[in-house]
C-alpha cells in the first residue's frame, strides 16, 4: 500500500505538479486536494475538499483524518502586499492548517514549499523572506513524525499542467538557457514532487532543503 497525502495548491502551478507527480507514481495511494476553489479533474486516487476559508477548519477536521504526509505547496505573492496582510495570508493561515492536520494525523510529515534565499534568521530586510523564514521556524516546533521545508529556485512543469500563469508560460522558453548557464538553480516539478514523496518514505537528514538537497533528495 502506498502513502496517503494531503496537497494544498493545486490551483497554482507548484501544488498542479505536485499533485500530478503523485497521481502517476505507485508509491502514492491517495491523494486529498485541499483548494479554495474546485480543480477540475478525475482520477481513481484524487478526492477534493473545498475549504474557502483556511482559518475556518473545524467543520471539515474529520476529513483530514488518516493522511501520512501533507505537501503545502499553498502560497500568495508578496507583490502590493504590506506585511500585516501577508503575514496573515502566510503565516496564519499555514501555521493553522498545519496545527490542524498536526492533530489529526500524530505521525504525518509536513512539507512546506517555502522558496530560495527565504531568512531563517527572520530578522533581514526583505519582507517576504522574513515571513517565510518565520512560518518555517512556526513549523519545526509543531508535534509532527517530520517537517521540512523546501526551498525551490526555478522549476519545469510537468505535462498536463493547466495552472500556468501568461508571464510563466512566457518564461518557459528562457528556462533552457538558464539551465544552459546555471543548471544549478532549476528544477522539475518531478524532482520536487518525488523528494517529498520520498522525505516520506526514506526520510532526509535536514529539515530544511535547497535546490541541491531538493535534488539529491529526489534521488534516493
Amino acid at each position: 500500500m502506498g502513502i496517503k497525502v494531503i496537497i494544498t495548491g493545486a490551483t497554482g502551478m507548484v501544488g498542479e505538479g505536485v499533485m500530478l507527480h503523485c497521481l502517476n507514481s505507485a508509491e502514492v495511494e491517495k491523494v486529498l486536494i485541499v483548494n479554495r476553489k474546485h480543480y477540475e479533474m478525475q482520477h481513481p486516487k484524487l478526492a477534493e475538499l473545498l475549504v474557502p476559508d483556511f482559518m475556518n477548519l473545524s467543520a471539515v477536521s474529520d476529513q483530514l483524518v488518516g493522511y501520512d504526509a501533507c505537501f503545502f505547496c499553498a502560497g500568495v505573492t508578496s507583490v502590493g502586499k504590506k506585511e500585516p496582510e501577508y503575514t496573515h495570508l502566510t503565516y496564519d493561515t499555514t501555521l493553522h492548517f498545519a496545527e490542524t492536520v498536526a492533530a489529526a494525523n500524530p505521525n504525518l510529515v509536513f512539507t512546506y514549499v517555502s522558496g530560495a534565499s527565504t531568512d531563517s534568521t527572520e530578522k533581514g530586510s526583505t519582507m517576504w523572506a522574513r515571513v517565510k523564514g518565520r512560518t518555517e521556524n512556526a513549523l519545526f516546533r509543531l508535534p509532527y513524525k517530520k517537517a521540512y521545508a523546501f526551498r525551490p529556485g526555478v522549476m519545469k512543469p510537468v505535462d498536463g499542467q493547466q495552472s500556468l500563469k501568461g508571464t510563466y508560460r512566457w518564461f518557459l522558453w528562457v528556462i533552457p538557457v538558464v539551465n544552459l548557464f546555471a543548471p544549478k538553480i532549476v528544477l522539475t516539478l518531478h524532482q520536487v514532487g518525488q523528494a517529498m514523496i520520498n522525505c516520506v518514505t526514506k526520510g532526509y537528514n535536514k529539515p530544511i532543503l535547497e535546490v541541491a538537497d531538493i535534488r539529491t533528495a529526489a534521488a534516493l
